[in-house]
């Protein structure tokens, strides 16, 4: 004969079901009602959502079910949804905040144990953004917590690439909570659009609005890795970045053509101006192995050097050594997988451009933060 389940399995079940998106337990976030066991085992659980039409309450219910069918006893298990209120929503805010109500950027402050990556280019069409999506996906597989702000505003295409154009965050109050996507947390001004085909035709104060919207209206949590894909060029947003997260280190995207060398020497130039690190240099495109000879044959479509040029310019510039991290070959699938949704060191992470942003994405994650270029914010104590 069957136990008749207790309120406190049900509630220690329930407790190991955490929110899609939050990613904390839902008993911790104040989101199981009531419960209520019936006498032949059958368990009802009350879950308030944070708001209606919640995108992910058909994962919650799943999960919710699932971890309480499993407590010895139980018959059954209905899930029944509701909303929370505005003020149960407002103490849900302030207690992801920490108790904090005044709004601050995580990232900048001098205890942040997130690491940051600004991924940046002199110029665009060089695959940025294919490389920021890539390396995301495979530091997410390491088991770290990683996000992206898509911070081309203007052309932004991280979510197209992640397969979530189409999603909108959830709110809590005044609180964005990122899209989560192949075990990455995504936010991006696309996402915050009411239309995708939507023009964004901000200036400077706007696009540092948006920047910061990003950085402290979302709840991060506690990442290890943040990613912020650039737009090209030296213009506001770059600026903006090196204002609010001084602590990023920045990494140079361009392609092997001398053109582009040139103007990708800009984009590590403004880093320095702003007082952050360069942490090293990405030549995409590099080569294309040949389809008939074999990958030791290599076809050099935009020429040769163009990567290696840059990392010596700016070592130089700089004052401090400015590798060569990666050479990625042209693949036909890094394309095919930004428009699919499916980056391709998902589809086919033995291809020898897969394997080159896998060397890549461990090569930064096992590097401690680097200080050469960084302010240290000490002043000479006085005699």
């Amino acid at each position: 004969m069957s136990t008749r389940p207790t309120t406190d399995q049900v509630q220690a079940a329930l407790a190991k079901v955490n929110d899609p998106e939050i990613k904390r337990p839902i008993t911790e976030l104040g989101m199981v009602k009531d419960v209520g066991i019936a006498a032949d085992g059958a368990v009802t659980v009350h879950v308030l959502l944070t708001v209606a039409g919640c995108p992910l309450k058909d994962t919650i219910t799943r999960e919710v079910t699932e971890a309480v069918s499993a407590i010895d006893g139980v018959t059954g298990v209905a899930v029944e949804l509701g909303v929370m209120s505005p003020e149960q929503r407002q103490g849900l805010q302030q207690s992801l905040r920490g108790g904090q109500t005044a709004k601050e950027i995580p990232f900048a402050k001098p205890d942040s144990l997130t690491k940051i990556f600004a991924v940046a280019s002199g110029k665009g069409g060089v695959g940025k953004s294919s490389v920021t999506v890539n390396l995301a996906v495979v530091m997410a597989e390491q088991g770290l917590k990683v996000g992206i702000i898509d911070a081309d505003v203007y052309g932004h295409s991280v979510p197209a690439m992640l397969g979530v154009a189409d999603i909108r965050p959830t709110q809590v109050e005044d609180m964005i909570m990122p899209v989560p996507t192949l075990g990455i947390q995504v936010i991006s001004v696309g996402m915050l659009k009411p239309r995708r085909e939507q023009v964004v035709a901000w200036r400077g104060p706007m696009l540092d609005r948006a920047l910061v919207q990003m950085l402290s209206d979302v709840y991060w949590g506690d990442l290890d890795i943040l990613l912020l894909d650039l737009p090209p060029g030296t213009g506001d947003i770059a600026i903006s970045v090196g204002q609010h997260l001084v602590n990023a280190e920045v990494i140079v995207v361009t392609t092997p053509q001398q053109a582009a060398a040139e103007v990708a020497e800009r984009a590590g130039t403004m880093a320095q101006m702003m007082h952050q690190r360069v942490a090293g240099i990405v030549e995409n495109m590099s080569f294309l192995p040949c389809p008939h000879c074999g990958p030791e044959h290599r076809i050099d479509i935009f020429g040769t050097g163009g990567g290696q040029q840059v990392a010596n310019t700016l070592t130089q510039r700089l004052g401090y050594d400015v590798p060569l991290l990666a050479q990625v070959p042209l693949d036909e699938r890094l394309r095919e997988g930004g428009d699919t949704g499916r980056p391709l060191v998902l589809q086919d992470g033995q291809s020898a451009a897969g394997e080159s942003l896998r060397a890549l994405a461990h090569q930064l994650t096992s590097q401690g933060r680097g200080l050469a270029g960084m302010q240290l914010g000490l002043t000479p104590a006085g005699r």
